[in-house]
Order: C-alpha cells, then sequence, then structure tokens
C-alpha cells in the first residue's frame, strides 16, 4: 500500500512550514531514512527523511510553498509503475477527527486553538501520550507543560504556546497517536462542559441509530451467591520482567535511576503503566532482586543534570558574530567541554571530543587548545566525550541510553540551558560531577575559560 509523506511538526507551536527544496524527483526509488526534502520553521531548517522504502509519486507541494502541519505532500508507492499516479483513497488533507468542531454534532470538541501530537524525529509516525499534567477545563498559561510524550528515541514535555483554557483532551495515558493528529484544544474562554477522552473513545461521525432491540420477557433475578462460596480475587502472578521500554513519566525514570531502581519490577509484580512518582513507594516495597539480578543493573547509566543562564554565553555568541570570527554552536561548545573533561581528569595528553546537532556530529582533536575561531580538521579518532546541542530543537528533557563514552545533552528552555551527562563506571562519578561544574561554568562565564 502507499504511505502518505506529512508536514511534520519540528516545534510545539508550529502551524506550518515551508519546503524549500526537493531532494529526491518524483519517480525516484527512496529507502527508509533517505532524505526526501528541506523544511524551514521559524526556528529552525531541518531535512525530513523516508519512513518507508519505495518510490516518490505525487509530489503535492513545491519549493516555497508553505504547507499546513499533518498536510500530505507526496506519496511513497510500492512500485516505479504507480509512481506516477495519484493513489486512491488519499486526499489533499487528512479528514477531521471525529467530534472536531469542524464536523459540529453531540459530544463536539469546542472550538479553539488545536494542540498537536507533535514530530520528534523525522521518521517518526506516533507518540504515546505518557501522563497529562492539567485537567480537562483548567486554566493554562503559555509554557506550562500539558502533557509528557514518549517516542522510541525521547520522552520530553509538550507546553502550551498559549494561554487560555484546556477545554478538551482527545488522547489519554496509553494511546499510540499519529503525529498531526489533534490531541486537545485550548480555548480563549472556559468551557462550560470541558471534554476529556481517550483516542478510541472519539465519537464516528454519521454513525447509524442502533435498531431497538425486541422486547424481552423480564427474567427473576438471579439469587445472590452466598459469600462463602465465592474464592478471593487473586492478585496479578509476576510475570517475567518486559524486554521493553516501560511507559513511566521522565521524573519517576530519573528518581527510579538514582535510588537504583528498575521500574520493570513494577510490570512483573502485575501493576500496569505508566508509572509515576507516587508508585516508587510500591517500588520500594517490593520483595529485592535476587544477587544475580542485582548484578545484572551494575552497568546502569549514571546521569548528572544542571542548569544555567544562558545569557552570558548568548551574549559571547554574539560578540564572536560582530567580529566575523563565529565558529559553529558545535565547534564552540565542544572547546568548552573538551577543557572541562581535561580538568575533571587532569588530563594533559591528546583529546578527542565529538560534538553536533540534532543527527550531525563532528569529532576534533583537542578543540579547547586552539582559538574559537580555528577551523579545525575533523578527526577519525574515537571521542572521548560526546555533545549532542539541541537547542535548537523542542526538545526540553530525554532519557539516555547506554554509551561506549560520555555523552552531554544540551536542552534550551527560554533564557535556560539543561545540561545532562549520562555515564558509566568508566567515569568515576567524581569526574562526571567535576565536569558538569566545569562545563557550567564556562557556559556562564565564557571569557574566563578561553586560552
Amino acid at each position: 500500500m502507499p504511505h502518505e509523506v506529512i508536514m511534520p511538526a519540528l516545534g510545539m507551536a508550529q502551524d506550518s512550514g515551508v519546503i524549500v527544496s526537493w531532494l529526491k524527483n518524483p519517480g525516484d526509488p527512496v529507502k527508509t531514512g533517505d532524505a526526501l526534502m528541506e523544511v524551514e520553521t521559524d526556528k529552525a531548517t531541518m531535512e525530513v527523511e523516508a519512513a518507508h522504502d519505495g518510490y516518490l509519486a505525487d509530489v503535492r507541494a513545491g519549493a516555497g510553498d508553505s504547507v499546513p502541519v499533518g498536510q500530505i505532500v507526496a506519496i511513497i508507492s510500492e512500485t516505479a509503475e504507480r509512481a506516477g499516479a495519484a493513489p486512491v483513497e488519499t486526499g489533499a488533507e487528512r479528514p477531521a477527527p471525529a467530534g472536531s468542531p469542524a464536523q459540529g454534532g453531540p459530544g463536539a470538541v469546542p472550538e479553539g486553538h488545536e494542540v498537536i501530537m507533535p514530530a520528534l524525529g523525522m521518521a517518526q509516525d506516533s507518540g504515546v501520550v505518557v501522563a497529562w499534567h492539567k485537567e480537562a477545563g483548567e486554566a493554562v498559561a503559555e509554557g506550562d507543560a500539558l502533557l509528557e510524550v514518549e517516542t522510541d528515541k525521547a520522552t520530553m514535555e509538550v507546553e502550551a504556546d498559549r494561554a487560555g483554557y484546556l477545554a478538551a483532551i482527545l488522547a489519554e495515558a496509553g494511546d499510540d497517536v499519529p503525529v498531526g493528529q489533534v490531541i486537545a484544544v485550548i480555548s480563549a474562554e472556559a468551557p462550560e462542559a470541558p471534554i476529556r477522552r481517550a483516542m478510541a473513545a472519539a465519537p464516528q461521525a454519521e454513525a447509524p441509530a442502533p435498531k431497538a432491540a425486541p422486547a424481552a420477557r423480564a427474567e427473576p433475578a438471579p439469587p445472590p451467591v452466598p459469600a462463602r462460596t465465592a474464592p478471593p480475587t487473586p492478585r496479578p502472578a509476576a510475570g517475567p520482567k518486559p524486554a521493553g521500554r516501560v511507559l513511566a513519566s521522565p521524573r519517576a525514570r530519573r528518581l527510579a535511576a538514582e535510588e537504583g531502581l528498575d521500574l520493570a519490577d513494577l510490570v512483573a509484580a502485575g501493576h500496569a503503566p505508566p508509572f509515576h512518582v507516587a508508585d516508587l513507594e510500591t517500588l520500594r516495597a517490593l520483595p529485592k532482586a535476587a544477587p544475580a539480578q542485582a548484578a545484572a543493573g551494575a552497568g546502569a547509566v549514571g546521569v548528572v543534570s544542571a542548569e544555567v543562564d544562558a545569557a552570558a554565553f548568548d551574549a559571547f555568541r554574539a560578540w564572536l558574530q560582530e567580529e566575523g570570527t563565529a565558529p559553529s554552536s558545535p565547534r564552540l561548545l565542544a572547546a568548552f567541554a573538551a577543557g572541562a573533561l581535561r580538568a575533571a581528569r587532569e588530563h594533559a595528553g591528546p583529546l578527542t571530543v565529538a560534538a553536533g546537532t540534532l543527527g550531525t556530529t563532528t569529532a576534533w582533536n583537542d578543540p579547547d587548545r586552539a582559538p574559537v575561531s580555528a577551523d579545525l580538521p575533523e578527526s577519525d579518532a574515537r571521542p572521548e566525550l560526546i555533545l549532542r546541542d539541541l537547542t535548537g530543537t523542542a526538545l526540553t528533557g530525554i532519557k539516555p541510553a547506554a554509551a561506549p563514552v560520555p555523552v552531554v545533552t544540551i536542552t534550551r528552555r527560554g533564557d535556560t540551558l539543561a545540561l545532562h551527562l549520562a555515564h558509566d563506571a568508566t567515569l568515576p562519578e567524581e569526574a562526571a560531577l567535576a565536569l558538569l561544574s566545569g562545563l557550567a561554568d564556562r557556559l556562564q562565564e565564557p571569557l574566563r575559560h578561553l586560552l
């Protein structure tokens, strides 16, 4: 079957994206992960990758076109013969969700600003709702965290991009929602009857009324079963730990990691996710794992976090731009990270650090020992530290995974930079603390730490 290519949401407040250029021509074969086109928003320009193998067909928007988020811009067909034809059962836009203001009818969603499921990655088709932080009908301010969303790569908070009232919640915790689908509505006025329902509970438009069932004879109610004959309801039997990711809030994950707790133990004990901080009390009360099981978690990832004011770092980059010597953001951050790692390890020898943005990484040798404006050659050596600059994305939090080297992730919320260092036993805890503290100092006072 053909697959739709839609305009993704690259940010929380994005309503549309401008196609900069197509990187494939109609009829070209594409593989999963191939760059199809470049999309520009008011915050970034990024490549949109193919999520399926096939042939590019039915391109519906050209370079320079501004396309609403969620609208179809092309089709990936299964065969080259069908690459030039528009597939059947595909419209220019996705149908409005049942019960939306466009459809009306009983249970219709109040009018207001629609909050959609964002795309946290180029090949992401859907996201799972972890938890709502606001109740239906509750007032929200711009920047308030509305809900947590999880994909196969990250867990993040979705923020309100305007003030108002949460008039409708259209997906509950655990629902897997396609990218671009409306999950909530923010109205300007307090709603008289706020709506909250799961995605599967949305009313179907124009559903035929059920036929009246024929009257049945009244049957006498069965006698109550004596209490002595009713066996007690058994507690769910403990099963094996799940192999996949356990659905939980980021804070619950962080606290569990800090205490050395495994959220999978809750699932094995018969408790249903998603899990929150309150569930950690139940987890702590569970019987301790056997020594062999405890040893299996010895390689768990340690996480250290910090927050700094971005004003000094922003001013420093602006000054470099005025001087005409501004390096790329990853190159500048690599210099600061290398200096912090060198001081934390008391390391005087060669040091390789890799840094980059979403999807691109470059390694340099000793970036802290050269002027920040120097154009260093790329290194093929294995880096001793990886830094990911996600300040230009909508991501505000991340669940680090195990990596062969320490990984620093930098995100941004307003005027605050959030730093997260994931490390294992190869970087002792004291060195990890010194590394992140040193990097935070360099970002807050850049001029003091330049060589």
